[in-house]
């Protein structure tokens, strides 16, 4: 067995992993003890990253060749290499000598290696000629970089992983780390555990399981942080709290934010926040006081149309305190993908060039031109994420290249995504996964390596670069990104560059990578001193590294930020409410988050059957009061409606969200769910500094939908048979009102599709057809009911003889209430429990008469070992001690939460919920 140390491709907490080989075979994945990110541990996702490089997954799920499309709607043809390229080029040029440079352009992605940003920012800018080049990291960390830049002069976070172990008060706001980035949450656990005198403040809408750790929460309305950041600094400088000697020697503009909070005294912040002011007030008193105050925030500041602001209001807070530049404190904002910083490092964002400079800037842009050997850059503003889609739809833009990122699930307001897709005339789809949303729109697609297979750097949240490495090959005629961009770049120059040296004469990432140190040399984040030999030998490093230095780990620890005169900036913009306004037509906030073992639109982790377990369905969350209210109980359907679009999904109760809140996951796309997915919506609007979209707040109204006619059906696969029954399965889904389509993960490593539907009429024959040869009812063996007359029926495959006989597969038609008499099968098959105890009941349509019923599926709590909540419960009851004893205790009798720990927030609910039964 091989062992070669790489990064993880999931969130930007940037662990160092293991990955176990055989041949070209990845065989398993455990964490790198000697990583300075994670120090050896992994959450549920990265621990089963191996289960994401299979020889099933590569067969089935992997874009294994270049594809070509000769029409839309028609089914993808393999060509070869050299064609692809041909075709790549010819099209691109065709479009920029017809209608110009500005007609192309490039969406690129946060997961992609810095070498792979560099070779793409050089096609895009050098070569085709258009500054219109944006990463999804635009829908994820843009209002921070401008926040940081606006403050403190650079897109640098000033503090580190290790602060966490030095701060007194940790503020998380916009964050839910306990499912976002477990890792870092658990370095938070055990140095609360050291010091249990640190005070945890989390601001979120919702109480999260980083919430429940908290002591104290503050369940502010949704988009209403400025408002309390205004609130909190106001009680600061009336209760003295602020370092005025700080303020005067190393900030500027103080007074002007200082007459801007006047207005906003805590009772008027509550009152906006919906929040207690005497919280409020405590929140202030932490933070301002403690010796060291640390922020973590996430995507609930950033995808706002105030998102820069609310950004600059928390910094503004650190500045006002001193709360920067030493252990323990600063703001640290969360990165939502693996290289999105290598990615702000790069330049490949259209608001940005290479070593943090300014594609505004002519002396910026003449910098970059001479570093790479070509002629000027472009001067016209690129275009962001929303505003390339906007010009598609529009027919502005001709060509889409689309990188290793699924737009047709992932960016707001499908509708108008789809319809840009449509019009444009050519679309490149560069992607590992065959099957996302995004690949039915593609015209050419071009299948790139993956995690385990390529070779370069990437920078997490702490700005520490770490090597990626490969471990086998990449499958099939699957290329690394950098290579397919000097391919057809090369035949561009030819063109557009003839007899000109050439820019893409590269044979290796590491020539990629110097020509991207050599533009950080002399600049904020100068890695000069860094090299890969150096990388390789003592392992990951922060940046600032400039040659002949060394690591920073924290930055302005001298109080001099990186503005021309050194001092940090106050940023004084006024509390403004979202775009989205609550009314009588739509009077539900909707905000949208991360699932605890998913990750994005689940291109990788939704080949992973086993982390379905935690959250196996989509749903919309309200409070227990919104469902009665609304005419609702748990598990009915509902038209969920915004100014954007529409979505029916199931509604479920969440003491968590508030009253008059709704909150979806936002992970759920077409490729499991009916319409275009949870993103139809969200909205377009964004933030006017960072161009980031309001992905965070849109304001729905829910509506009970009858759709009394439901179907079931669930089926084990083998073999390769898994992914093209969910292509049938897919397929079917426009037939419906409604419809979802997961993978379960089964006893004894079985995997097999739940697939529920349900309609206004009874569905005809025809399609009851369909969906069972989808599912394989076919042919002799079959156990069949069928009620023609009230239109219902039952088909059942089975598995084994006898005794021994099992469900494998089933198909359940009827009304609501036939649906309930029949769901007892569901559990029967999901537990591949013994079928003959049942005999005849099997295909009675009446409800199960006497005999044992197979309970529901209680909750997944424990990923790892597959630990439900009612085992937990029944064995907590004989718990007894301390809550820390009693934790120690199920632990050690059911091992949940002892080996990635992302359980562990839940269990230490259910450990307090749990009542120790006491015998006489």
């Amino acid at each position: 067995m091989a062992e070669t140390r790489s990064t993880c491709p999931y969130c930007g907490v940037g662990c160092g992993v293991i990955i176990e080989s055989e041949g070209e075979q990845i065989t398993g994945v455990r964490g790198d003890p000697a990583h300075p990110a994670n120090f050896g541990k992994l959450c549920s996702k990265g621990s089963t990253l191996h289960l994401t490089a299979t020889p099933l997954v590569l067969q089935t799920r992997r874009l294994l060749q270049p594809m070509l499309r000769e029409g839309r709607g028609a089914q993808p043809q393999a060509i070869a290499w050299e064609r692809a390229n041909e075709i790549a080029a010819e099209r691109l040029l065709a479009i920029r000598a017809q209608h110009g440079p500005d007609a192309i352009g490039f969406y690129i992605s946060g997961q992609l290696l810095t070498e792979d940003y560099h070779a793409f920012n050089k096609l895009a800018r050098a070569v085709i000629g258009t500054n219109n080049i944006d990463s999804n990291s635009r829908l994820c960390m843009s209002s921070a970089v401008v926040g940081y830049k606006q403050t403190l002069g650079a897109d640098a976070p000033p503090a580190c992983y290790e602060d966490l172990d030095h701060a007194d008060c940790v503020f998380i706001t916009g964050a839910n780390p306990a499912w976002a980035h477990p890792i870092l949450f658990r370095r938070l656990e055990a140095a609360k555990a050291a010091r249990p005198a640190m005070k945890i403040i989390v601001v979120d809408p919702r109480r999260t399981e980083s919430a429940e750790f908290a002591d104290l929460h503050l369940q502010i309305l949704p988009g209403t942080d400025v408002a309390l950041c205004q609130g909190l600094l106001h009680a600061m400088i009336w209760d003295g709290w602020v370092d005025a000697a700080y303020i005067a020697a190393h900030t500027q503009g103080f007074e002007a934010l200082k007459a801007l909070v006047r207005g906003m005294t805590p009772r008027e912040a509550a009152r906006i926040c919906g929040i207690e002011e005497k919280d409020l007030l405590q929140a202030a008193e932490w933070f301002a006081r403690s010796p060291a105050s640390l922020s973590l925030y996430c995507q609930g500041l950033n995808q706002s149309s105030s998102g820069t602001a609310k950004n600059t209001a928390l910094i503004n807070l650190h500045l006002a305190t001193g709360q920067i530049g030493r252990p323990g404190a600063g703001p640290l904002s969360l990165t939502g993908q693996p290289n999105a910083m290598g990615g702000r490092e790069s330049g490949g964002m259209a608001t940005l060039l290479p070593g943090h400079r300014d594609p505004g800037s002519a002396e910026h842009r003449d910098e970059i031109a001479r570093l790479w050997g070509c002629d000027a850059l472009p001067t016209a503003p690129g275009k962001t994420a929303v505003e390339l889609f906007e010009a598609a739809a529009r027919g502005e833009i001709k060509a889409l290249w689309i990188v290793c990122t699924n737009p047709a699930q992932s960016l707001p307001e499908q509708a108008l995504v789809r319809r840009a897709l449509e019009a444009c005339e050519f679309v490149v789809l560069q992607e590992a996964f065959a099957d996302t949303a995004t690949a039915a729109y593609a015209d050419l697609l071009l299948p790139a390596a993956s995690w385990g297979e390529k070779e370069g750097t990437v920078t997490n949240s702490e700005r520490r670069i770490s090597r990626v490495r490969a471990a086998v090959p990449p499958p099939g005629s699957a290329r690394a990104d950098w290579r397919i961009v000097r391919d057809i770049a090369q035949r561009l120059e030819a063109r557009l560059r003839p007899g000109r040296p050439g820019l893409f004469d590269i044979d290796s990432a590491e020539q990629l990578w110097l020509e991207h140190r050599a533009a950080t040399v002399g600049r904020d984040l100068d890695i000069g001193g860094l090299s890969y030999a150096l990388l390789d030998m003592k392992g990951p490093q922060q940046w600032p590294y400039p040659a002949g230095g060394a690591p920073r780990a924290r930055l302005y620890e001298n109080g001099l930020f990186a503005t021309p005169n050194g001092r940090a900036r106050f940023i004084a913009k006024p509390y403004q409410a979202p775009l989205d306004k609550l009314d009588a037509r739509h009077p539900l906030s909707l905000t949208t988050g991360r699932l605890r073992d998913q990750w994005h639109g689940m291109s990788r982790s939704g080949t992973v059957a086993r982390l379905f377990g935690h959250e196996g369905a989509p749903a919309l969350s309200l409070h227990p009061a919104d469902l009665p209210r609304r005419g609702l109980v748990e598990g009915d359907l509902a038209r969920i409606r915004s100014a954007h679009g529409e979505l029916v999904l199931t509604v479920r109760a969440d003491a968590g969200v508030a009253p008059a809140q709704a909150y979806l996951p936002m992970h759920w796309g077409s490729e499991f769910i009916g319409g275009f997915g949870i993103n139809a919506l969200t909205q377009r609007g964004f933030c006017p500094d960072s161009k980031q979209p309001e992905l965070k707040f849109a304001a729905i109204d829910v509506q009970r939908l009858d759709l009394p006619w439901r179907l079931s059906a669930a089926a084990w696969v083998t073999g390769g048979e898994g992914a093209a029954m969910r292509e049938r399965l897919r397929a079917l889904f426009g037939e419906f009102g409604y419809a979802h389509c997961v993978p379960v993960a089964g006893p004894e490593g079985r995997e097999g599709w739940r697939f529920e539907a349900a309609c206004a009429e009874p569905p005809g024959a025809a399609l009851v057809e369909r969906l069972a040869e989808a599912l394989g009812l076919q042919g002799p063996g079959l156990l069949r009911y069928a009620d023609s007359r009230r239109g219902r029926s039952r088909l059942l495959r089975l598995e084994g003889e006898g005794a021994a006989a099992r469900l494998r597969a089933l198909l359940l038609v009827g009304n609501t209430e036939d649906g309930a008499a029949a769901a007892w099968l569901l559990p029967l098959w999901r537990e591949v429990e013994p079928v003959a105890p049942y005999g005849r009941q099997l295909l009675a349509p009446e409800p199960l008469q006497g005999g044992a019923r197979q309970p529901a599926r209680s909750p997944q709590v424990c990923n790892c070992f597959d630990v439900s909540e009612a085992r937990i419960r029944t064995q907590l009851q004989s718990c007894s001690g301390t809550p820390v004893q009693r934790l120690a205790g199920l632990q050690s009798a059911l091992r949940c939460g002892t080996q990635c720990g992302s359980c562990l927030p839940a269990l230490r609910r259910l450990v307090a919920e749990t009542v120790e039964e006491l015998t006489p």
